[in-house]
Formats: structure tokens, sequence, C-alpha cells
């Protein structure tokens, strides 16, 4: 088959891989533009574009999806355009061009978690199974017909970045078995019930700060949202701490348990902070601003952090004990 690619970070490399070795004629590759990246902000190509170019595969970077990029690819005429979290919305004219259409894979099974971050909504719901879905594309975000979907589970203690590294490859195969499917006319796509869906916008960094009166599980799956990027945050008066990895911690008991949420406690060379109704967050990987990540043992051990430090709140603090797992209901 003829194909268009269309993807940017690394999440779509194993699917251009595995459709270029595959057999699958790929007669362009579309990626987002090059763009500063990094503590030093150098210029840096797209995942797609390196592994693009090391297939000697072509490259298009538009800024936009203008006419003269619909004109190009209507000059090479794909069979099918795929899309693989590229970071456009594709114009109704691009839609239509491809006599198979334009198939996406999506990081859910839909029509749970539509929309740009669908691994961490799921995370941070507090998910213990997802997986990756494929469909026909329309001028909606992610409504149109499932073709295919495959199941995983989420590891009780998997970051976003954990999962979205298991999710590529088995998103790769799916995609693989779509196209061979398609192009023989064995698939059957079913239609999604939309408003049973949930949606899953992309987060900023407002997400990622702390509000320490949340229940100490609701701020773990949190952490494990924001890693590998942004790094859930916390403030200490002018410092910034970024919380990398973070488990549940025992109660608080006796006098700890009338510390306020955010009061560090450091027990036995373990610190903890104190959330909503007495659970405690025990820190397991930190980061203060400008200096390396290290151990919640090595920080105490330091005197990074001592015994009744306090967390600030973030403004519009949630209620005690809710937060991004009950807000998204």
């Amino acid at each position: 088959m003829t194909l268009v690619f269309l993807g940017t970070p690394d999440f779509a490399v194993p699917s251009l891989v595995r459709l270029h070795e595959a057999g699958h004629e790929i007669l362009a590759v579309l990626t987002r533009p090059d763009r500063p990246a990094g503590r030093g902000q150098k210029v840096r190509a797209s995942a797609v574009k390196r592994e693009a170019l090391f297939r000697g595969l072509h490259i298009h970077q538009p800024v936009r999806l203008d006419a003269n990029v619909l004109e190009t690819l209507r000059g090479v005429g794909p069979e099918a355009v795929v899309v693989v979290a590229y970071g456009l919305i594709l114009p109704p004219t691009l839609l239509h061009l491809p006599p198979l259409g334009c198939i996406n894979l999506h990081a859910s099974l839909l029509p749970r978690y539509r929309g740009a971050a669908p691994i961490i909504h799921a995370i941070l719901r507090g998910e213990t199974r997802t997986g990756v879905t494929s469909l026909m594309m329309d001028e909606g975000i992610d409504t149109r017909p499932i073709l295919l979907q495959r199941e995983c589970p989420i590891g009780p203690g998997e970051t976003a970045g954990d999962l979205e590294a298991r999710l590529a490859p088995l998103g790769a195969a799916l995609l693989v078995e779509t196209l061979d499917k398609l192009s023989r006319g064995d698939l059957t796509p079913q239609t999604q019930n939309v408003d049973r869906g949930t949606y899953a916008p992309r987060v900023g960094p407002e997400t990622a700060r702390i509000a320490w009166r949340q229940l100490a599980p609701i701020v773990v799956n949190l952490v494990r949202a924001m890693n590998p990027r942004p790094g859930a945050s916390a403030m200490m008066g002018d410092q910034r701490m970024k919380i990398w990895r973070a488990a549940i911690g025992p109660p608080a008991l006796g006098g700890d348990r009338e510390m306020n949420p955010g009061t560090v406690i450091i027990e036995a060379g373990l610190p903890r902070v104190i959330c909503g109704q007495g659970t405690t967050l025990l820190l397991r990987e930190i980061q203060f601003e400008s200096r390396r990540r290290v151990s919640g043992e090595e920080a105490a051990s330091g005197r990074w952090l001592l015994h009744g430090d306090r967390f600030d709140e973030p403004p519009n603090e949630a209620p005690e004990g809710t937060g991004p797992a009950t807000a998204l209901l």
C-alpha cells in the first residue's frame, strides 16, 4: 500500500518503522518543524524526522497544512494517510484526499480519553487498563468509527513515560494489522458512542502543581502522570521542587497527624509529606531547581529537606480529598 505518514514524537517512531519494514511504500513523511529543546535550547529535529532520514524517506516539515502542502500530497497520490501524534489538525481537504481515508493511531481504548493527552489522563484517573485504537479520521476529535483495538494493563507504579514506551510498539503492530485488513476489505468499523467518552485535553504547568490537601493516592497518580514531562512540582518559598517518583506512605500518627498538609516528616531517614486526611506521600526521587535528581533518602541525609519543612499550597487549591482524578469526571 502507498502511504503518507504524519507523526512527530518518539511515540510515532515504532509505527513508522513497522509500516516501512512491512513493505508499505511511504511516499512522504510529514513532521513538525525543528525546534529548540533541552536545557541548552538547541534546535533539534523530531524523533520521526531522525528516523525518516535514516531510512531515506522524503520529509516535509510544514508549519501549517496549507494549500501548497495539500497540492504536494495530491501529487504523490497515497492510497492512505497514517497519522500518529502529529500535532496539527488535518483540514477536510486532506481528510478526503486518499481513497482509503486517513487512519489515526490513538493511545487509549476509545471512546475513553479522546484528545491530545490520553496517557496522562488515564494515569491521573487511576485507571488500571488502557490500550491503543486505530480509527478513521474526520473533522471531529477522535470521533470516527473504530477499526481495531488492543488492550493492556497499567502497572500500579507505571509512569506516563513507562506506559508510552509500552504502547508505542503495541500501536505499531496494530497499525500494520489495520492496513493489511483494510486493503483486503476485512474490517468492519465500529461506531463510537462518543457521549460516553472521556475527553483528555492537553495539560499545562498548572496541572502539574501539587495540592497537598488531596489524598496521597491522588498525588501519587499526579506524580506518575507528569513523569517525564513536565514533572509534578511543589514550591517551598521561592524554591521549586519536582517529584519524579513517589509512593503512598504510612498514615500520619500522633502529633504528625496535627501537622498541616504539605509538612515534611523525616522518619528513619525517609522523607514523607502530609497530604489530605492524614495520608502521606513517600518521596522516592526528587529534584530541586538547578540541582540533580536524588533519592528521597539522599535529600534527607543532605539536609535538603528537614523535619517540619512545609511546602506551599498552590493558588485555587482543590478541596481536601479531591484532585485531577475526580475533577475529570
